[in-house]
């Protein structure tokens, strides 16, 4: 990665991206909290965007270093040397001295991501900083002071965690005077044109989505969220050449999601008329051999009264046709110019 590519890379880290209603008022308040040294906690579900909201409220001053401390990672006996530093020969390994992620932070923001993953011990010891701006490295005697922003983030509910005593309440209430909830994926739909736009700028290709792709996107709900779309981007990225990124190239839970609806639309039509299969358009019945067979159809007469009964079906409705028929929007505008059914789609 040159230089170039990794100044844009950092600029969009704290781009906050969407215009739905919630995240309107997230831009709005990371622009006043950014200005402030108020503790913030970020609510919310994996990969929602946490530490991008994070980024965006340090970027408002923009001053010191940001400092990821993942709580998560943070296990086992080097766990405080970690977040506090060690001096030589405090423990074996120690070759020489260590400044520790809370030093690191010094004049800047500490970012704590799944902070109720943190042993109770060492919460104790991090409220200590927090109350006191200082600690001691790992075989230290001296003090050594450390004053930053702290921004700490959790997908779990550390009130009721604080209630049954797993996190510490002191310091729950220490890191909760401003609380953010990013809402999920699937609440906020409207924003997924905008990040997938955003996504492909930031990995720096000219790509674009067919039609019935965004359309396949827009319907998933990704459990994964924010982190899960950008995946599939750079999924699709690596299958394709370009220009244009195609369903075949969707990782295999979105295309097992695209084909579970269109069976789906097959049943509720079937449901829709009662018990029996009625209702379903001759085209979609399940085929049943009975008596003498007869003799063959062509496929492209087979192929136009399938498309003729999904559009009478749908009283013209070309999206919910074309997933019926298991095919995009486009190749269905193309078929019904083909085999002239302008009239009985209108």
């Amino acid at each position: 990665m040159n230089a170039a590519t990794t100044a844009q890379w950092e600029s969009v880290k704290n781009v906050l991206v969407g215009e739905s209603p919630r995240m309107r008022q997230i831009t709005a308040l990371t622009q006043k909290l950014g200005k402030t040294q108020c503790p913030v906690l970020l609510l919310g579900e994996t990969g929602t965007g946490k530490e991008v909201v994070a980024r965006s409220i340090h970027s408002v001053r923009d001053e010191g270093p940001f400092v990821t401390i993942d709580c998560a990672s943070l296990v086992g006996p080097l766990m405080e040397s970690e977040l506090f530093g060690h001096v030589k020969g405090s423990f074996t390994g120690a070759v020489g001295t260590k400044i520790g992620l809370i030093e690191s932070a010094n004049g800047g923001t500490a970012f704590f991501d799944e902070i109720g993953e943190l042993p109770l011990d060492m919460q104790s010891k991090l409220l200590r900083v927090l109350q006191e701006k200082e600690f001691r490295p790992v075989g230290s005697l001296a003090h050594r002071r450390s004053d930053f922003r702290v921004i700490a983030a959790t997908n779990r509910d550390l009130a009721r965690e604080a209630e049954k005593g797993t996190f510490r309440s002191d310091l729950y209430y220490r890191l909760s005077v401003v609380n953010i909830r990013l809402v999920p994926l699937r609440e906020r739909k409207d924003d997924i044109p905008l990040l997938i736009e955003h996504f492909l700028a930031r990995h720096g290709r000219n790509y674009s989505l067919t039609a019935e792709t965004l359309e396949a996107m827009m319907s998933y709900d990704w459990p994964g969220n924010v982190r899960e779309l950008e995946n599939c981007i750079l999924h699709m990225v690596a299958l394709n050449s370009g220009p244009l990124l195609h369903t075949l190239e969707l990782p295999s839970m979105v295309q097992n999601h695209v084909r579970q609806q269109r069976s789906s639309l097959v049943f509720a039509a079937a449901g829709a008329g009662g018990s029996t299969m009625a209702s379903i358009p001759p085209a979609f019945a399940p085929l049943s051999f009975t008596g003498e067979p007869s003799a063959p159809v062509p496929l492209t007469q087979l192929e136009r009264r399938a498309i003729m009964e999904a559009l009478n079906y749908t009283k013209g409705d070309r999206g919910v046709a074309a997933q019926m028929l298991g095919i995009g929007r486009t190749t269905l505008y193309r078929k019904i110019k083909e085999y002239q059914l302008e009239p009985a789609a209108s």
